[in-house]
C-alpha cells in the first residue's frame, strides 16, 4: 500500500478504553451521534477489521481507522 497516512499514537493514560470512546478522545469524530452512526454503518475498523461495537473494550497496540485516518491506543 502506498502513500498511507502514517499511524498516529493517542496516549489514553488508563487501564483501557472502549471504542465509542476512543473516537472522540482522538478527535477522530466528536458527537456520540456521529461516533454511534460510524460504527453501526461499519465505516470504523479495529486492526484492519469492521467492528459494530461501541462498547468494545480496546487494547493497547490496537489501531483504529476512520475515514482514512489510523491512531493507536497508546498506555
Amino acid at each position: 500500500m502506498t502513500n498511507a497516512a502514517p499511524i498516529e499514537d493517542v496516549p489514553i493514560g488508563g487501564e483501557g478504553i472502549r471504542l465509542g470512546q476512543f473516537l472522540k478522545f482522538a478527535g477522530l469524530l466528536d458527537s456520540g451521534g456521529n461516533v454511534k452512526e460510524a460504527i453501526v454503518d461499519g465505516f470504523v475498523t479495529v486492526n484492519g477489521e469492521v467492528d459494530r461495537r461501541r462498547g468494545r473494550q480496546l487494547q493497547f497496540g490496537d489501531i483504529v481507522t476512520f475515514e482514512g485516518r489510523s491512531v493507536r491506543v497508546r498506555p
